[in-house]
């Protein structure tokens, strides 16, 4: 996978999977973070983690409470996890302390006036990202879009896909219509014949073709996708409770080699029937993108010259105003202390 890439200094590459986003509040010191936590303890605020991914086994199993409590911290269950943009406006407003999202969303986010850091890189999903379209759309190849709507997420993951997946084919952006959607309102939207194709990623890639309907017309592989995962830190908490900061960096990472082994012992955690619950072909497809993936590990100076690339290519394309200095807003997770 990914063989045209340069090799990283750091351990290997990886995909974060289903329901990996992170938003965790510090109980400190101060009269604001005093939080339910006993005296002492910094009560660590995390969405609910839903069905699937390592978050979920470690709710299930108590095996993230006992990793922070080495630091003394505690975990509170709360909410659930949703996009990176509100989760960074959360941070910058001092309401969450960690989030995880795509470099893409990081970008835009970063390009306002941040008050996170990231503190590890994910390699960008090969396989399970891409331009999805529906079995039988005549849809062969990235130059079939030319004239067509296609359903993204503005500034996101989808935007990206789909400005990169025309620029390898030599295609002017503004040859095909794009369609800003939530990605939690597109299915339907694609399903319907609304739009052509659908910018997308694993997370809601898996059920459309798991369902048969639809497939690839190009996946990150061929598009050359550089669209890390990463999770950022709220900058005060880093600052505050870096010890916490490192030791659920540890966890992840740690349970992230365990998920590439065995991707099904991470897929239903909690229940296998209803809406939540990944079955059938599914399922199939799900583990075979977790599999192909990595692990979660420290930003490495390759990943960086890529994360760079990606701001440039933004504001090449106008999607922001100027190119974002991502580099000014990483963090070192193995420099903790």
């Amino acid at each position: 996978m990914n063989q045209h890439r340069p090799v990283r200094t750091t351990i290997a590459p990886a995909l974060l999977t289903v329901a990996a986003m992170l938003a965790l509040a510090a109980c400190g010191s101060s009269e604001a973070d005093s939080g339910s936590g006993a005296a002492g303890t910094v009560t660590v605020r995390i969405p609910d983690p839903g069905n699937s991914g390592v978050l979920a086994v470690g709710k299930k199993d108590g095996s993230l409470d006992k990793a922070l409590g080495k630091v003394g911290a505690e975990v509170e269950w709360t909410g659930s996890a949703g996009p990176f943009a509100p989760a960074a406006q959360a941070m910058n407003a001092d309401q969450l302390d960690f989030a995880t999202g795509s470099i893409t969303s990081g970008i835009t986010s970063l390009a306002q006036r941040p008050g996170f850091k990231f503190f590890t890189a994910v390699d960008p999903d090969a396989a399970g990202e891409g331009i999805l379209v529906r079995d039988g759309s005549g849809i062969g190849s990235v130059a079939d879009l030319v004239g067509r709507k296609v359903a993204v997420n503005q500034g996101g993951t989808g935007e990206y896909l789909l400005l990169k997946a025309l620029a390898e084919a030599g295609i002017p952006a503004d040859k095909v219509q794009r369609v800003y959607l939530r990605p939690d309102q597109t299915a339907a939207v694609f399903n319907a014949g609304k739009v052509d194709a659908w910018a997308v990623w694993a997370t809601y890639a898996v059920a459309e073709i798991g369902s048969g309907k639809g497939h690839f017309v190009a996946d990150g592989a061929a598009i050359g996708s550089d669209n890390y995962s990463l999770n950022a830190v709220r900058t005060g908490f880093a600052e505050e409770h870096p010890e916490v900061v490192k030791a659920l960096y540890s966890y992840l990472h740690a349970a992230s080699v365990k998920e590439k082994k065995d991707p099904a012992a991470y897929l239903n955690v909690f229940t296998d029937v209803g809406p939540t619950a990944v079955t059938g072909k599914a399922e199939e497809v799900q583990t075979g993108f977790i599999a192909e993936g990595g692990t979660i590990d420290p930003i490495g100076p390759e990943d960086i010259a890529r994360f760079e690339a990606v701001a440039a290519f933004y504001a090449e394309q106008k999607v922001t105003k100027g190119t974002v200095d991502v580099a000014a807003h990483l963090l070192d997770v193995e420099k903790l202390t």
